[in-house]
């Protein structure tokens, strides 16, 4: 059946607007990537990312980014699951509080982190009390906890929204059967739950490993990550777009890779819930 005139017509904004804003941009980055500042063909930007500092760099990045990930969801599973235990009224309340943080600047709650964790902030102004100091301002450890603190709703609400729609005649069920609580978790709720846990994952650890703010302020400079560095060569003294650019494309890739995983377990999934309807 042939589409109308207008029916086409309201996928032309979507067009124009992927065209402006997705595509055009990644044209833009190719062609700086492989060029030099004259506009010639080089491969050279791409070489230079295979030096000893910058595949640290990326080390790093992703090893940060993996740590907050899996803390993100060690702390996100249980609560999702507690959450769409409870009635839905207060499943509604409890939603909210989670997003309230989503609603503050972004600027803001960074700041927030700094005070409470530098050598005079708050935490350490209660340990005095007990005679101890902990240093946690400008090291990895603060911009884990940036990082979690920040992104941990995007753990919560996809895991959250796919537990709620867990049948509860399921684990009736599997009580009926002679499962136990634990069992009744690992054997019905973690299998049906896991494609919300890779959306999850998913929406944690991209911007994870390509945040740059939190590791500025939170890690003090004493350090860099890919965003922090891929933002030197973009604003500052240092300008340089075409190598800014090559990094941006190594990021770009490691994260369609990342995205691409996740989405193959999730495919994955569905074709075996339907194989067993």
């Amino acid at each position: 059946m042939k589409k109308s005139f207008l029916e086409r017509a309201s996928a032309y904004p979507h067009i124009v607007w992927s065209v402006l804003f997705i595509i055009a941009p990644l044209i833009f980055v190719v062609y700086y990537t492989f060029t030099d500042a004259d506009g010639a063909f080089t491969t050279e930007n791409i070489a230079r990312l295979f030096t000893s500092n910058y595949v640290l760099i990326f080390v790093n990045s992703v090893c940060l980014a993996l740590i907050a990930t899996v803390i993100c969801l060690v702390i996100a599973y249980p609560l999702a699951y507690i959450f769409s235990r409870m009635r839905e009224k207060w499943q509604r309340i409890m939603i909210l509080l989670i997003m309230i943080p989503l609603w503050m600047n972004f600027l803001i709650t960074t700041y927030s982190w700094m005070t409470i964790l530098e050598d005079t902030g708050i935490i350490n102004s209660i340990l005095s009390v007990f005679g101890l100091s902990v240093h946690m301002i400008n090291t990895p450890g603060a911009v884990v906890v940036g990082m979690v603190f920040c992104f941990l709703p995007y753990m919560i609400l996809p895991i959250y929204t796919v537990m709620s729609g867990i049948d509860e005649k399921l684990l009736e069920a599997a009580s009926d059967l002679g499962c136990s609580g634990w069992q009744r978790l690992t054997k019905v709720v973690m299998p049906m739950s896991l494609s919300g846990v890779i959306s999850g994952i998913t929406m944690v650890f991209v911007p994870s490993i390509s945040t740059f703010y939190i590791s500025q302020k939170l890690g003090g400079g004493t350090f860099q990550l890919i965003g922090d560095t891929i933002e030197s060569y973009f604003v500052g003294t240092a300008i340089n777009y075409h190598f800014g650019a090559a990094l941006s494309l190594v990021l770009m890739i490691l994260i369609l890779i990342s995205m691409a995983v996740m989405n193959h377990y999730t495919d994955a999934e569905e074709t075996e819930r339907r194989r067993i309807k």
